[in-house]
């Protein structure tokens, strides 16, 4: 609370400087001067510039939040960490000055909320998400990706047959409004949820994605920047507490220097551990599904099956809703970098870092979906959305084992000549399932593990909405096993309070167990995860106290092990 406090009242304390002691080389304008005013009020501004083309954008936007692009229309939405930076270089622009927070209506109790036409106070939501967990134990349980700086609880509900158990499904994740002024998602997820809940028993489609499904449901990512001023949503921001574009924050090679924001490496230990197959990020500010790439030009290896998918959910939309919904660009669906190009978004985070698939949803023109119209947007889209769950169903499915022992093998799944910027697929570590989503097709996989002779596996068909389902017997290398020692991990920050960072030798890439040791050499963790190459394994030490630490970095497959020390500092 202290941490977060404090830095939103430096910023701000340095606007209203700003404000009191114009720059000693120049004047600020009187459009400057409001920008920096309304971002003191309200905690952001909306400006509007022509695009300045290519290669002025690429600068613009490592360095601003960009919101959308229509007509050569660039709008980018400043917070107090970002105005002094965009106003020092000289952009004609203007203010967009309108009161958004009209069309917010706040629910006077649980029952008016869940009519579904009012927005929700803090302490209803949380009172949503426990009545959903408590009245369905049985499909139903309430867990939590973290907190944010401020100490709110970012909620995640766990919606499946068995909800207490781990179980051998495709796990699919549905996330919303980590932009906090973008609302309508909030609202689409808390009814998604409880539909699914309360049309089990009746609806076989829902039914069957229950089932045959593990569906997470987290509606709200940024409850800091949705609830900035209190409880009630009254003037919501884009950013986070501390000012932060929690969208423009994940793992990216052209913003490594981009302090990373508790959210954002909450959400990374979430995703890391669920490894989910299928996911879409819900937002406002324009009507299209948006699907990767966002940061480079060229094509993912799977451009097909991403355009198939966004190509049907719009047009699934479009039989729902009125002429016009859910236009914008193509019809409704776009590449993201062909529309605008950013960098450090969890789309393209998933996709690349974790071998996930993961789509943006844009839902509304308007970043605050007015009360009167969440009815709409939830028929407009509830048809779409769980067409897009059902995604996770079709494909390529399978079981890679020992052909001798029948143990599973972690083995890498991909295709040659196709596969490219980490579009391939692993078996899972403890089960030997995998999961590969790709277009129709006859396709031939190759699978490779450490210690296993390659296999591949020719002419495997890929059929549109249906599933194909193979087991894979690999062949173990007789000779001895290579057991020696790597370079030690390299491990940062070193002293850390929170997390640390580890790159691993290249041997131990794949999926690894790792152990985590005291002093006195008792084990404070072990679990399996997985190593890969471009991004650095996360340690989540909170839960541990101050002192000295080691960890030990097993290859699975191989039986190469590493291992390196760290500490935990004391946190104040």
């Amino acid at each position: 609370m202290f941490r977060s406090t404090a830095v939103k009242w430096l910023a701000l304390s340095a606007i209203a400087m700003i404000l009191l002691y114009p720059r000693c080389h120049g004047q600020y304008s009187s459009s400057d001067r409001r920008v920096l005013e309304i971002i003191r009020e309200k905690g952001q501004a909306e400006i509007i510039i022509s695009h300045p083309g290519a290669r002025a954008f690429d600068h613009l936007t490592r360095n601003v939040s960009v919101s959308r692009v229509r007509e050569n229309r660039v709008h980018v939405i400043l917070s107090p960490l970002t105005a002094e930076w965009f106003i020092k270089g000289g952009y004609d622009y203007s203010i967009v000055e309108t009161d958004e927070i009209k069309g917010i209506r706040t629910a006077r109790s649980i029952e008016e909320v869940m009519a579904w036409e009012s927005y929700p106070t803090l302490p209803q939501y949380d009172s949503i998400m426990l009545y959903y967990s408590e009245n369905y134990p049985s499909l139903c349980r309430l867990d939590t990706i973290g907190t944010t700086i401020n100490g709110k609880i970012v909620y995640v509900l766990k919606i499946s047959d068995n909800p207490g158990t781990d179980e051998d499904e495709p796990k699919v994740f549905c996330t919303s409004t980590i932009h906090g002024n973008e609302t309508g998602g909030f609202i689409l997820m808390l009814r998604l949820a409880g539909y699914l809940l309360s049309n089990y028993a009746s609806d076989g489609r829902v039914r069957n994605l229950v089932d045959n499904l593990e569906i997470w449901i987290n509606p709200l990512a940024n409850p800091d920047g949705t609830y900035n001023t209190g409880n009630t949503i009254t003037s919501p921001i884009r950013f986070n507490a501390a000012g932060y574009d929690l969208n423009r924050n994940f793992p990216d090679p052209a913003s490594a220097n981009t302090p990373r924001q508790k959210e954002t490496l909450d959400m990374m230990a979430f995703l890391a551990k669920h490894r989910f197959v299928l996911s879409a990020n819900l937002h406002s500010g324009a009507e299209v599904v948006n699907y990767p790439w966002d940061r480079w030009q060229r094509l993912h290896a799977d451009n097909s099956w991403f355009y198939t998918i966004s190509r049907e959910y719009a047009d699934s939309v479009h039989n729902y809703s009125p002429a016009g919904y859910m236009t914008d660009l193509s019809n409704g669906i776009t590449n993201g970098y062909a529309w605008y190009q950013i960098y450090g978004g969890r789309q393209d985070y998933v996709t690349y870092a974790l071998n996930g698939r993961e789509v943006t949803l844009e839902l509304d023109e308007n970043y605050i979906t007015p009360a009167d119209k969440l009815a709409d947007l939830w028929e407009y889209n509830r048809v779409s959305l769980l067409g897009y769950i059902e995604n996770a169903l079709y494909g390529i499915h399978g079981i890679v084992t020992d052909r001798r022992t029948g143990e599973p093998v972690p083995a890498k799944v991909f295709i040659a000549g196709h596969d490219r910027d980490n579009s391939h697929v692993y078996a899972d570590t403890l089960t030997g399932r995998f999961i590969r989503l790709t277009a129709p097709g006859s396709w031939d996989l190759t699978f490779t593990a450490e210690g296993y002779i390659d296999t591949v596996i020719y002419n495997v068909m890929a059929e549109p909405r249906r599933k194909s389902f193979l087991e894979v017997g690999m062949t173990h290398i007789r000779n001895p096993v290579d057991t020696t020692s790597p370079a030690a991990p390299l491990l940062y920050p070193n002293p850390a309070a929170f997390y640390v960072y580890a790159v691993v030798p290249e041997k131990l890439r794949g999926y690894i167990n790792i152990r985590l040791y005291n002093t006195a050499g008792t084990i404070l963790s072990d679990y399996n995860s997985m190593a890969y190459e471009g991004s650095p394994v996360i340690l989540d030490v909170r839960a541990f106290p101050a002192g000295v630490y080691t960890v030990v970095f097993k290859q699975r497959a191989t039986g190469i092990s590493s291992y390196g020390r760290f500490v935990v500092a004391r946190r104040f």
